[in-house]
């Protein structure tokens, strides 16, 4: 059987029988392997032994509070969907959980339809999630959806953006300015079902506050000083297609309920108007900020963040991505000499040493912004140091180079043997896993600090270990 029709692995975490019981038929025609715990410490001595897929959590145990254990989750970097049951839906409670690192919650009393079908997108949430970390090296692109770029982080959100665009499920991205988010957001939707549809942009940021609610949602004539005719919003001009709102934390707070009602039934009403319009949308959201910040700051409604924040998708500064910088000013400078009709082709060694030395700050809408006014004032068969701005030269440390490889030993390790050190080339599987089970001892037994060291993430030492404990099941 393989990984992608096994059983998913639950568990459920509940001292009630009775409930527990009730949770078990409710999942029991379902492709789960369930395992029932009744307390916090024999939830966390079963997280110990074995990371489940995901844990339906209660909050109120016997011996410890439900948080507790879903802290413990979320601090050790377990790969693992949680969804809190509690009998007290309060949304004090929900945010706290989510704040810890949940997935969603259901408040008792609840059906087994609304237990599947919350279980089920907690699940798909940990596929797309492991598939980040997972995705093969035959896979590396060096385009993808209007991205340049085959740095590991880029390999990340391909695989993100490829797997998020089959569902409706809705996408945030997040990054810097210039980082390329209304980029995702079309890439997202021309590989998604919905290519053939319409894709429709709106800037929260640069739409005036009084006019963005008809913007998105129309009005009718009269409606407001200057609405001279009935006018369609983004919202029906969306419909069987993508709504791309960009800048969503400019969002007026006043509007934002109106909107969370919108994207939670897929129903508005224009502007001045009393009938109720619905339509079918799918939602990509992009910031430039901080989300949880501005939530924190009271400045973007809790609920309205939790509905949209289902897929994250983090897009990361040039200065992260390795030697994509060149691949980026190139494809540039190919395209505005053709427009410009110039005769470029490339850049001389000391152009692309400045280029990896200098921090981009505006990522690739600098890039884009340099190449262009190295093409427009100049001409020859390489762009040549005296073309580009100061700011480059004086921005890019002495003898810098564009990768810096990140190398971090586990302080007081003994080095793995060298393949041939003792004439027999080892198995790189087994050197690794050597290598991580040392690491894990020497940090007595605390996964993410060892992870630390390594220089890779905990859901990749869990991940890995599960494999190795299949296999050895299997031997």
């Amino acid at each position: 059987m393989t990984a992608e029709t096994a059983p998913a692995r639950v568990l459920l975490v509940e001292d009630d029988g009775r409930q527990a019981k009730l949770y078990t038929a409710f999942l029991g025609d379902g492709p789960y392997h369930l395992n029932h715990v009744d307390t916090g410490q024999a939830a966390l001595a079963e997280l110990e032994r074995r990371v489940p897929d995901a844990v339906l959590l209660d909050l109120n145990l016997p011996d410890m509070d439900g948080l507790d254990v879903l802290r413990h989750i979320s601090g050790a970097g377990m790969p693992t969907a949680v969804v809190v049951i509690t009998a007290d839906g309060s949304v004090d409670n929900a945010v706290a959980a989510m704040r810890h690192g949940a997935f969603d919650f259901v408040a008792k009393p609840f059906d087994g339809k609304r237990l599947i079908v919350t279980l089920g997108n907690a699940l798909e949430h940990q596929r797309l999630s492991r598939l980040v970390e997972t995705y093969r090296n035959d896979f590396d692109r060096d385009a993808f959806g209007g991205f340049v770029g085959s740095s590991l982080p880029m390999q990340a959100v391909y695989s993100i953006i490829e797997n998020a665009a089959r569902s409706k499920a809705t996408v945030f991205i997040t990054g810097e300015s210039g980082t390329g988010k209304e980029v995702g957001a079309v890439a997202i939707h021309k590989q998604s079902p919905r290519a053939g549809g319409p894709f429709i942009a709106i800037n929260c940021g640069a739409i005036p506050k009084d006019l963005t609610e008809s913007e998105i949602f129309g009005h009718v004539k009269g409606a407001f000083t200057g609405a001279v005719r009935d006018r369609e919003g983004a919202a029906l001009a969306a419909h069987g297609g993508t709504l791309f709102l960009d800048e969503i934390c400019d969002m007026d707070l006043a509007l934002q309920a109106k909107f969370l009602r919108f994207v939670q039934t897929g129903t508005f009403q224009r502007v001045g108007d009393s009938r109720t319009q619905s339509v079918d949308v799918r939602f990509v959201c992009a910031t430039n900020r901080d989300p949880l910040a501005e939530v924190e700051a009271g400045r973007f409604r809790e609920d309205l963040y939790y509905r949209l924040h289902v897929i994250p998708i983090h897009l990361p500064p040039l200065r992260e991505r390795d030697d994509d910088v060149l691949a980026i000013a190139r494809t540039f400078l190919a395209e505005y000499a053709a427009e410009e009709g110039k005769t470029f082709t490339d850049f001389e060694p000391e152009v692309t040493d400045l280029m990896l030395g200098y921090g981009w700050p505006g990522n690739v809408r600098e890039v884009q912004n340099v190449v262009r006014h190295a093409v427009v004032l100049n001409d020859g068969p390489t762009v040549t140091p005296e073309m580009l701005p100061p700011s480059i030269a004086a921005g890019a440390a002495p003898g810098t180079t564009a990768r810096v490889r990140r190398t971090a030993d586990v302080a007081g390790a003994p080095a793995p043997p060298s393949p041939g050190e003792d004439g027999v080339i080892r198995p790189l599987a087994e050197v690794e896993r050597e290598t991580i089970e040392r690491a894990i001892a020497l940090c007595d037994g605390n996964v993410p600090q060892a992870a630390a060291h390594l220089g890779i993430s905990a859901s990749t030492i869990y991940r890995k270990r599960a494999t190795w404990e299949d296999g050895d099941t299997a031997a």
